[in-house]
């Protein structure tokens, strides 16, 4: 099992719009790097979801359903999409500020590439963000 960040600005998408909906396609993605993450990412897959632009912060736990397939959203057919389902809500949400301040995850792509949308996360930093959140 691999694991992910997705990032979702919360009045566009929220942790709790995931909650209420059981499961949604996770479309949008218009970055080459970031769609290549998502053709990466395979059924099993868990994922920190994460609000952007306010609140900043990993708040929850959701996992891949549907592999990589045609964004439903792109009319050229570029791009791609995953199906994602929540799993749980974290106890304490997890800011940025709090990423950046723990050793260990200077490396973590949200913080050296936060323009992506979609980033891995390595085990060590899974590891670390659940146990930030009360959850490990």
């Amino acid at each position: 099992m691999r694991f992910w960040l997705l990032k979702s600005e919360p009045h566009v998408y929220s942790w709790d719009d995931l909650v209420r909906d059981g499961e949604t396609v996770w479309d949008g993605v218009r970055n080459p790097q970031a769609a290549g993450y998502l053709k990466s990412m395979q059924v099993g897959d868990e994922a920190l979801f994460y609000h952007s632009n306010v609140g900043k912060a990993a708040v929850g736990v959701c996992r891949i359903t549907a592999e990589a397939g045609p964004d439903p959203t792109d009319p050229s057919g570029r791009w791609v999409a995953v199906r994602v389902a929540p799993v749980r809500a974290l106890p304490h949400p997890v800011t940025l500020g709090e990423m950046k301040a723990t050793p260990g995850l200077s490396a973590l792509p949200l913080i050296r590439q936060p323009r992506l949308s979609v980033v891995p996360v390595s085990s060590a930093e899974w590891t670390a963000i659940l146990k930030l959140a009360g959850a490990a």
